[in-house]
């Protein structure tokens, strides 16, 4: 498999990281993550109790709403989304991962 390397303007190397998933138990809901990402690659979604997804956002059994990774394949591993995390929440891997 290949190994993705790019250089920075300064000259520097730099291998992107990409989102791979988010743990929803540390996840606030903040949306801080999801503004800063410019690529459609998060969606916040709503949990009940159990811990499962609810897809009908106006259901009485919704305790809290976390972020998801909902396109991967629209992420460019700029990691900008993690750094901005307060929670940090997100795993993130390599092209060669």
């Amino acid at each position: 498999m290949a190994v993705l390397t790019g250089l920075t303007f300064g000259g520097k190397t730099w291998t992107p990281k990409f989102a791979q998933s988010i743990d929803e138990h540390k996840c606030i809901g903040c949306g801080r993550c999801f503004k800063i990402c410019g690529h459609d690659v998060l969606l916040l979604r709503a949990m009940n109790e159990e811990g499962e997804f609810v897809d009908d956002e106006d259901d009485d059994e919704i305790e809290k709403k976390v972020m998801t990774v909902a396109h991967p394949e629209n992420c460019i591993g700029c990691g900008a989304c993690s750094r901005i995390c307060p929670k940090n929440c997100y795993t993130h891997v390599g092209l060669n991962n």
